[in-house]
């Protein structure tokens, strides 16, 4: 037993030895990106507690920086941590896993939109666009996320562009599908206006409940910075035009999930019923600008693809009375699916019964819709007004902010629309020149190269 007593007191010695030799060590950092658990956090908070009573007088960024020193953890994870805890009151233990976070979904639809406008400002320049000469701009745009270069291709051929040789150079221009769609939307759009058809813009968005516009003395090292700790969103959902917002048409509703965006949470069946209470307010034989959502395109009677089993395909077939009087393999029965089958949507049904129509813009062209403007201005009035970071005050700051956007500035937003649609008529007459010279170059120089050589033959 004393030789255990014995081994247990030079153990202690030793234990002190090297705490009294760390002691006299500086203090080391956490390292970056390691994640700071509850226990570092409690720190913090005693830490910011007992400075904070010694010395009430002393500014927050001065405990902030002392703290950051003293405990070895970024300032910046001090600064979230004691803000959350005057909000809550409790310390936060973060995730213990950290989700990976694709390029696809970190660049959103507006950061698309700006992918695509440098690509457009070459052909503007008339300069043919090369996958490496977007990255670079892309790269040394300090407001769109990193990204490699084989994240940013794959983004481009997600928004529709393709990679082709022209005159041994590759040349990134729209899939022909594209430029038809936002073709035909300009053509149907300008034709709508000259038949002095109403216009509406529809469009959905979240706020983040914790987004918000520091500006308290409490919390002067965070003043002018923009943060999300809040993870609770709401999801809204509006129309308007150059009258300005619809009255009473406003949907604004809590996330069930953590989304990333407002896609994520709507559904064909809440968007229905919200376009049937919305359609009778807005005027006679008007058109409604819409995204590509999957709940705006809900079919009313859906044709089967390659994944719907055989006899279900059989089935409906027959009850489009087409006759089946001989065995067929399943292409075949989707080759008659194809020719017969004529595509209905819910919304567009809706919208008929008004006279009106429903025009869908080309994907990934946001910017042909006011009202992505509109939600900016709503969303810039909740953050600088945001201060409670409750759901219920914040869905009143929308609806505030919704108020505020009056008709006058709706006709701003509209014209600011209208010279992004000149662009886009624009735009493919300009690819359609450069690509014709570039040919007509190539062929100049083999004509030429053939010339010289029967030259130098007859020579």
């Amino acid at each position: 037993m004393s030789c255990n007593c014995s081994i247990i007191m030079k153990q202690l010695q030793k234990q002190t030895a090297v705490d009294s030799g760390r002691s006299r060590s500086p203090i080391k950092k956490n390292p970056k990106g390691k994640r700071v658990d509850s226990g570092k956090r409690l720190l913090i908070i005693n830490a910011y507690k007992s400075k904070l009573a010694a010395d009430p007088e002393k500014s927050i960024r001065t405990l902030r920086q002392e703290i950051s020193k003293e405990l070895g953890i970024g300032a910046t994870t001090i600064s979230k941590t004691i803000m959350v805890y005057n909000r809550s009151k409790i310390v936060i233990s973060p995730c213990r896993t950290r989700v990976k976070v694709s390029a696809r979904i970190k660049f959103d639809e507006f950061q698309r939109n700006v992918v695509r406008r440098y690509v457009h400002s070459f052909w503007f320049k008339r300069e043919i666009p090369t996958v490496d000469k977007i990255y670079q701009v892309v790269s040394n745009d300090e407001s769109l996320p990193p990204i490699s270069r084989t994240s940013l291709f794959r983004i481009l051929k997600d928004m529709g562009f393709k990679y082709s040789k022209r005159s041994g150079n590759g040349a990134l221009t729209e899939k022909t599908e594209i430029v038809l769609w936002r073709r035909r939307f300009l053509e149907d759009l300008k034709k709508y206006r000259e038949e002095g058809r109403h216009i509406y813009y529809l469009d959905e968005t979240s706020v983040n409940s914790g987004e918000c516009t520091i500006k308290s003395p409490q919390n002067e090292f965070l003043q002018g910075q923009t943060t999300g700790i809040v993870n609770k969103h709401l999801i809204v959902l509006n129309i308007g035009s150059e009258d300005g917002f619809v009255p009473e048409a406003l949907l604004c509703f809590e996330a069930k999930k953590n989304a990333r965006n407002s896609h994520d949470e709507i559904n064909g069946e809440t968007f229905n019923e919200w376009m049937d209470s919305v359609l009778p307010r807005l005027k006679e034989k008007c058109v409604i600008i819409m995204d590509n959502a999957s709940y705006h395109s809900v079919k009313i009677d859906k044709a089967p693809t390659s994944k719907t089993e055989k006899a279900n395909i059989i089935k409906w077939l027959k009850d489009k009375n087409e006759i089946i009087d001989r065995p067929m393999v399943v292409p075949q029965l989707l080759e008659i699916v194809k020719r017969i089958k004529h595509d209905k949507y819910v919304v567009d049904e809706l919208a008929k019964q008004y006279d009106s129509i429903i025009l869908r813009l080309p994907p990934y062209h946001c910017e042909l819709n006011p009202m992505e403007l509109a939600w900016s201005s709503v969303k810039n009035y909740v953050m600088t007004n945001n201060t409670t970071y409750k759901l219920t005050d914040v869905e009143q700051l929308i609806i505030e902010g919704v108020e505020r956007v009056k008709p006058n500035i709706w006709k701003d937003f509209i014209s600011q629309t209208k010279k992004e649609e000149d662009k886009f008529w624009k735009i493919d007459f300009i690819v359609d020149d450069v690509l014709s010279a570039e040919v007509e170059t190539v062929t100049t120089t083999i004509e030429d190269t053939s010339s010289d050589e029967s030259s130098i033959t007859s020579d």
